[in-house]
């Protein structure tokens, strides 16, 4: 149950805060939070991860539901086995589906959270996508310490 009731929160938050954005940004507003650091903007990205694949709307809407489906099918036997692997289940659920919910509506996601260090400019994201690399690196730190505890026991 945890993984779904997390998928839900996080495909629900993720699309109020871009509705919100929507409906109190104008298209290209940036507004300050930490000025230098953080702003809340509203932009369109019709691509993926910084942008790539760009215009390829189609793509990444039949790449979204076949990952879908593969953690639907044969994911959800491995990261169901423990508390940990649940929270990463619902975190990659909920970000794909917030995503592929905008690309299916209006064929771009809505990105809105903008971070600049020094002088390097981060690429805008929302919710969804940082649920995914949240998920996606956690799953990864998990995967490296398996296979680190079992060469350790091995030796």
């Amino acid at each position: 149950m945890l993984p779904w009731s997390l998928a839900i929160l996080i495909l629900v938050l993720d699309q109020w805060t871009k509705a919100w954005i929507r409906l109190h940004f104008s298209y290209g507003e940036s507004r300050p939070i930490m000025d230098g650091f953080f702003n809340l903007v509203y932009v369109r990205n019709d691509g993926a991860a910084w942008n790539l694949l760009s215009g390829q709307s189609w793509l990444l809407i039949t790449i979204s539901l076949g990952v879908l489906l593969f953690l639907a099918i044969k994911g959800r036997a491995e990261l169901m086995q423990t508390r940990f692997r649940q929270v990463l289940y619902g975190l990659l659920l909920g970000g794909i589906g917030g995503n592929l919910a905008d690309r299916i509506r209006f064929g771009w996601v809505t990105d809105f959270l903008d971070f600049q260090f020094g002088s390097y400019h981060y690429p805008s994201f929302n919710l969804a996508d940082a649920a995914i690399c949240v998920g996606a690196i956690l799953y990864i730190w998990s995967q490296r310490a398996k296979t680190n505890s079992t060469e350790a026991s091995d030796e």
